[in-house]
């Protein structure tokens, strides 16, 4: 491979990294056990919908939990 061709890619600048920790604070990890069929429904299933996998988990937890809640709230009244 000739070297024009070759990635000019260094890896994050300081000020990228800095950028990316900062951006980073904000967030947690949670670890999520499922089988590999059932992961690559729910990445087919995100993609189908125009969406990350990671946009498409957050939205169903979002979706549940004021399902739940809206449930909730019918039989206690």
């Amino acid at each position: 491979m000739s070297d024009d061709k070759k990635s000019k890619y260094r890896g994050f600048t300081p000020a990228q990294a800095e950028a990316h920790k900062r951006y980073m604070k904000d967030f947690v990890e949670i670890k999520v056990r499922m089988t590999a069929d059932k992961r690559t429904l729910v990445q087919e299933h995100a993609a189908q919908m125009h969406e990350s996998t990671t946009a498409f988990i957050n939205r169903a937890i979002d979706e549940t939990i004021k399902r739940d809640n809206n449930a909730k709230q019918k039989t206690s009244e």
